[in-house]
């Protein structure tokens, strides 16, 4: 296998908002930060359709259009923005490497880690069709546009009791399947979700089928233990079922929890492996906003910033 190696000062694996973030900060610094932008470009934002809670934009603005936009700005600076994807990399010495489409070597001096984490999905063919158009993976994100209709919720966890108690202030009805004659949530978070009026737990419950053509109109679920199927008229379907944080080549080197978010010093972007930073989702399991991960990104510049300076001292 023929491999090609390059050095650069500053490397951001990953991109969205953290990652876009961190690159207009550490090219307006005069990092020369080149980008690999990753399998998704843009990020989880790229398939919402209305983000209507970053600051700036008072009529909302398409997630697409949005990267589209802290795209042009990182470019703009002079960030190097190229397609290719993170396959491997060694950060047991200086410079750290990394490996591209697994033929191309990087050594960097410093390493910025924005690769995100990827909402875990049922695996069903309507919940793909339907994304964006009433399927969605963040209650937080998009529960407003479904204020006094019915909606439903799938998962058993501490999020997704948290989401359905979230959507029970905006919506009429909040249908929440739970698969198992139990929840996983904490015992506080659960009796939130059964002391709401609002919110009915359908317990043993299945998603079958989410039906509608272009937008969701209702879901048909199945009872796993009487196999009986229903069918509910609803408006939102929200998949509550955990995030993946994509992380799996970083973790022999860096510092993880069990589900394998990357863990960062408090206050600040750095990881276990001095000139390694992480940003956004990747390392943020408790809030994964938009603009979270932006002013996280801008941290992790900020903190590359620092870095080589005081390695460039030496």
């Amino acid at each position: 296998m023929n491999t090609t190696t390059e050095h650069v000062h500053c490397l951001i694996i990953g991109s969205g908002p953290a990652g876009y973030t961190a690159a207009i900060y550490a090219a307006r610094a005069n990092l020369k930060p080149v980008m690999y932008q990753g399998l998704q470009p843009g990020g989880q934002l790229t398939i919402t359709n209305d983000v209507e809670n970053f600051p700036g934009y008072p009529d909302g603005v398409m997630g697409p259009e949005m990267m589209e936009d802290l795209k042009k700005q990182a470019e703009r600076f002079g960030t190097d923005i190229r397609y290719g994807l993170a396959t491997a990399v060694d950060f047991s010495g200086h410079p750290h490497r990394i490996t591209i489409d697994e033929n191309k070597e990087i050594t960097a001096d410093a390493v910025i880690i924005a690769t995100g984490a990827s909402a875990k999905w049922l695996g069903i063919e309507s919940e793909a069709r339907l994304n964006g158009m009433g399927v969605s993976a963040c209650a937080v994100c998009d529960g407003f546009f479904y204020r006094g209709q019915d909606v439903a919720i799938v998962g058993a966890g501490d999020t997704a009791a948290e989401e359905a108690t979230y959507l029970a202030n905006l919506c009429n009805k909040v249908y929440m399947l739970v698969r198992k004659g139990e929840m996983r949530a904490s015992k506080i978070m659960q009796k939130r979700v059964v002391d709401n009026p609002k919110i009915e737990v359908l317990w043993n419950t299945a998603t079958d089928e989410i039906l509608g053509q272009d937008g969701v109109e209702a879901v048909r679920v199945k009872n796993i233990l009487t196999h009986e199927t229903r069918e509910i008229p609803i408006k939102g379907f929200f998949v509550a079922i955990g995030h993946e944080p994509n992380s799996k080549i970083f973790q022999p080197y860096l510092h993880h929890d069990e589900q394998g978010y990357l863990k960062t010093i408090p206050g600040s972007a750095k990881t276990n492996v001095d000139g390694v930073f992480a940003c956004g989702d990747v390392q943020d399991y408790t809030y994964r906003q938009a603009v979270t991960a932006a002013g996280s990104g801008c941290m992790a510049a900020l903190d590359a910033e620092r870095y080589l300076a005081a390695l460039g001292d030496h």
